[in-house]
């Protein structure tokens, strides 16, 4: 399947990370592939590190794309969402994994840092065993439109309203 976790609200990837609870229950081999995140050090990375050699994540982001603390030239993010998109392609069609997971390309692809031909290359060429999760914000109406399985997380009420800062363990 495709499945695509999508909108404004809290919870794509960590519903994308949900999934991996349960495919590891099936001994499968899963692969997370992080578009965007990279500059900082957040739970899901040490998480994940513990459920190797089941699960392999592949940060190769440059951290997010001009905001908070970003001071990194947009060509060091495009190479880097571009080396992304090469390593998602061969690690499809390696069929070393059941489920291989796009942290935030939709973020990638919003931000103009990938081609959304090349995604839907990647998409159509995928082997039918292999589950595909797509995450981020923003997911394109091809996307949509080529996904099994379509969530859009909506923010209802947020802590940072009130002032409250992301909470480790919680929100990183």
């Amino acid at each position: 399947m495709i499945i695509v976790y999508t909108g404004d609200g809290k919870g794509k990837t960590t519903a994308a990370l949900g999934t991996i609870l349960r495919a590891i229950g099936y001994n499968w081999k899963v692969c997370v592939i992080q578009f965007i995140k990279g500059s900082w050090t957040y739970g899901e990375m040490k998480g994940l590190k513990r459920l190797e050699p089941d699960v392999v994540l592949k940060v190769l982001g440059q951290g997010f794309v001009g905001i908070i603390d970003d001071k990194k030239p947009i060509e060091e993010h495009i190479a880097a969402a571009q080396g992304a998109l090469k390593a998602a392609l061969e690690d499809v069609q390696s069929d070393k994994y059941d489920l291989i997971i796009l942290d935030e390309i939709n973020v990638a692809l919003n931000l103009g840092l990938i081609d959304l031909s090349e995604v839907k290359k990647l998409l159509t060429g995928k082997p039918k065993r292999l589950h595909l999760i797509l995450t981020g914000r923003g997911a394109p109406q091809d996307i949509i439109d080529m996904a099994d399985l379509v969530t859009e997380m909506k923010e209802i009420k947020h802590p940072y309203q009130k002032g409250i800062l992301a909470q480790k363990g919680v929100d990183f």
